[in-house]
């Protein structure tokens, strides 16, 4: 539509407070930062769709997830319309509306960890991207050959591409031979632009879409963090006029077509779907739907803690691992998708990624991998024989992992003995517990 009147608007300190649009909602309408969303026209369905929710609560920085200041994630919405309710059957658990970060003392396991190969990521990067790019930096010896105190844009570098395409600097023209003046926020913007079109240029083509513009600000970001010692938030925005700058940019430039290039061949020359993160770590936060309560769980690594009530066996072993203060030091809940949690590899036909329930560190450096389904699980054979090859081969490399299939004595009140199971599959036998071992930390 016409946008009139909005000079100093998306700056982003703009003294602007609020913003009234008289709009028709439309399912190809975004409004990124709107927080309040008021309906008062002929509302024909009474059912306020997903849909709608999706356009107040997309987020304006989607590589930065949501905000540390909790009030900033939240959308509302007022209504004259008595009836008005979200539809179940399209919203019900697409919410997040709780979020848990791990804790700050926690220190690196860095666990061998395996997910799920799918086609996309042939065409999108996955978190595995972030470590070729830290390998492609070390090689290119980019720490060396980048100026750390080059922060001088030269626009030129710029000038062939389409001007149009950048939409970052309002009411400014990029011209080849004038200098303009540029806030953080239109550097951020430029940042973006140029991640986009190296998505797009040089040896591998990949389409810009926004998970994959977040790995290469990430992977950015990273190599900052590890090569410079710069601290997230107010560094990011030293670290961005570094890579723009006349000096750097091409360097920069040439480490992400290096680790395109890479993460392409590996993934499509992988004979496994499986792929793998080398050095797997708890993510610095998750985010949990309304069917999640809270509870006070001090040996969780992630606070608040949030569990699910149809939680049976796993609350009981979360209850045992609570009552053991001299020996856990904390516990994580694992859950069961991509590369985001952990998973070790085992064959059911075809290979697969077997996430188990629990990662416990203990006091004395050891650390617990443990699934509370037991016997129960369909696959039983398959995922003991995969997670006893896990732990024997990473114990060779030096670990300390101890792992097991476990189930309590009393499967209805969770009061009897914990026993788990860490042989391979043909030693186990159905009903019977002879080779199980009595799990004592």
């Amino acid at each position: 539509g016409e946008h009139i009147n909005k000079e100093n608007v998306e700056k982003a300190d703009s003294e602007v407070e609020v913003l009234i649009f008289k709009q028709a909602i439309a399912l190809g309408w975004d409004c990124p930062r709107a927080q309040i969303l008021v309906l008062f026209r002929e509302w024909h369905s009474p059912i306020f769709s997903i849909q709608t929710v999706g356009r107040i609560m997309r987020m304006p920085e989607p590589d930065k997830g949501h905000y540390q200041n909790d009030i900033l994630n939240y959308g509302y919405v007022y209504t004259n319309l008595s009836d008005i309710e979200i539809k179940e059957d399209l919203a019900g658990g697409y919410i997040s509306i709780f979020t848990s970060y791990r804790k700050k003392d926690y220190k690196p396991i860095d666990l061998l960890s395996y997910y799920s190969v799918r086609h996309r990521e042939k065409t999108r990067l996955s978190p595995f991207f972030i470590q070729i790019f830290l390998k492609e930096a070390e090689r290119y010896q980019l720490k060396k050959r980048a100026d750390k105190k080059a922060i001088k844009l030269d626009i030129k570098v710029f000038s062939d591409w389409k001007t149009e395409d950048i939409d970052l600097l309002t009411s400014k023209t990029i011209l080849a031979d004038k200098p303009i003046e540029m806030s953080n926020y239109d550097f951020q913007r430029l940042f973006d632009f140029f991640v986009r079109r190296s998505l797009q240029e040089g040896t591998v083509y990949l389409y810009p879409e926004d998970r994959s513009v977040g790995r290469i600000k990430e992977s950015i970001y990273k190599f900052f963090e590890k090569e410079f010692k710069m601290e997230r938030g107010e560094g990011e925005d030293e670290a961005i006029k570094t890579v723009l700058s006349d000096k750097n940019i091409g360097h920069f430039f040439n480490v992400i077509d290096k680790a395109k290039e890479k993460y392409i061949k590996e993934v499509i020359e992988r004979t496994s779907e499986l792929g793998f993160i080398e050095n797997w770590n708890i993510s610095e936060k998750q985010t949990f739907n309304e069917t999640y309560q809270k509870e006070d769980r001090r040996k969780s690594i992630m606070q608040p803690f949030y569990i699910d009530e149809k939680w049976k066996s796993e609350k009981a072993f979360i209850n045992y691992l609570d009552s053991k203060t001299n020996s856990v030091e904390w516990w994580f809940k694992n859950s069961d998708r991509d590369a985001t949690f952990f998973a070790v590899p085992y064959e059911n036909g075809e290979k697969k990624p077997f996430y188990v329930d629990f990662i416990v560190k203990f006091k004395d450096g050891k650390i617990g991998l443990f699934d509370t389904h037991g016997i129960h699980l369909s696959d039983f054979k398959a995922k003991a024989e995969g997670l006893h090859k896990y732990i024997e081969s990473e114990n060779k490399r030096g670990k300390r992992l101890f792992s097991g299939l476990i189930m309590n004595t009393d499967s209805r009140n969770y009061k009897g003995r914990w026993i788990y199971f860490d042989e391979t599959s043909k030693e186990f036998k159905n009903n019977d517990f002879s080779n199980w071992k009595d799990l004592l930390i």
